[in-house]
């Protein structure tokens, strides 16, 4: 019972210790916690500015179609019918009937300048559907799968489009995992060296705390706690700033937008994720970085 609470005594020390050493080396750590700000400020607008982008690019895929045809032979309700049998298709999201009086509306609403097409009439096309794909990488499996329904007569798919489509999303995704993986390493390496900073103030400290016999263990906890404070403090305020910095940039592009080429996902929806990404990195970067900057002044 007592070694318990010896234990208990020692840990609640070693972590006021890691408290007070933030209001003990004032300077160092208001040092720290910019850096951790900064830090994150850039790696969050970053991965925020990519999902955004990413978001983007899935829309305008979305804009690729495929134009199914049907037998000129059925009738409306038959044509109809097969929408039924490509909704089922895997990678079809969704599928709009077209009528041949629909189609003819649209045929001369893009041709009405041109006299060559003004005896066109809706017997001289095909009811028709338009399909929009999940994932446009799987088109061509796609359009096979549409083709071999019955009913179904010819397709047309802009293949090339659709291919420059998921070239450009996976570009996305490698450039995004790169530069995120880099900017957390420098952030990780800065930090460290700030961190590193405050250890040498205290290497005195350290190396008495060595010499009456205490053990790494003990010398390690307070500067981890230190490091974690310093770290979650970094966190919620670069969280903070960058909700405020992102609703006010979404408000004046939306502004200056009319035409709104630019849709951006509001910062509510990337609440959690985003949490657990400030939360996670702050962690990190305070632990490893405390961890990891302590370790050349232990060996006295």
């Amino acid at each position: 019972m007592g070694i318990t609470v010896m234990r208990i005594n020692n840990i609640n020390y070693l972590l006021k210790e890691g408290i007070r050493g933030i209001f003990l080396h004032g300077f160092m750590s208001f040092a720290a916690v910019c850096v951790t700000v900064a830090c994150l400020l850039i790696v969050g607008s970053f991965s925020i500015l990519m999902y955004n982008v990413n978001i983007m690019v899935e829309d305008l895929n979305q804009t690729n179609e495929i134009l199914a045809y049907v037998d000129s032979e059925l009738s409306e309700a038959e044509a109809k019918s097969i929408g039924t049998k490509i909704n089922m298709i895997d990678n079809v999201l969704q599928s709009d009937f077209v009528s041949r009086e629909e189609a003819l509306a649209d045929f001369v609403a893009d041709h009405q300048e041109d006299e060559a097409f003004s005896g066109v009439e809706a017997s001289d096309l095909r009811h028709r559907f338009v399909v929009v794909l999940e994932d446009n990488a799987l088109i061509e499996q796609t359009v096979a799968q549409i083709e071999d329904l019955p009913g179904v007569v010819k397709t047309h798919a802009e293949y090339e489009l659709a291919e420059g489509f998921s070239t450009l999303q996976q570009i996305l995704h490698m450039v995004s995992i790169a530069i995120i993986s880099v900017l957390l390493v420098v952030s990780l390496l800065i930090i460290s060296n700030t961190v590193k900073l405050a250890m040498y103030d205290r290497r005195d400290e350290i190396a008495i705390m060595k010499m009456v016999g205490a053990t790494n263990g003990f010398i390690r906890l307070p500067f981890v706690v230190e490091g974690f404070t310093l770290g979650m403090i970094g966190a919620a305020l670069a969280f903070g700033i960058e909700w405020v910095m992102y609703d006010a940039l979404v408000k004046k592009i939306a502004s200056v937008d009319t035409l709104q080429l630019f849709q951006f996902v509001p910062f509510q929806q990337l609440l959690l994720p985003m949490i657990a990404v400030f939360a996670s990195a702050g962690l990190f970067v305070g632990v490893v970085g405390s961890w990891t900057s302590i370790r050349k002044f232990m060996d006295v």
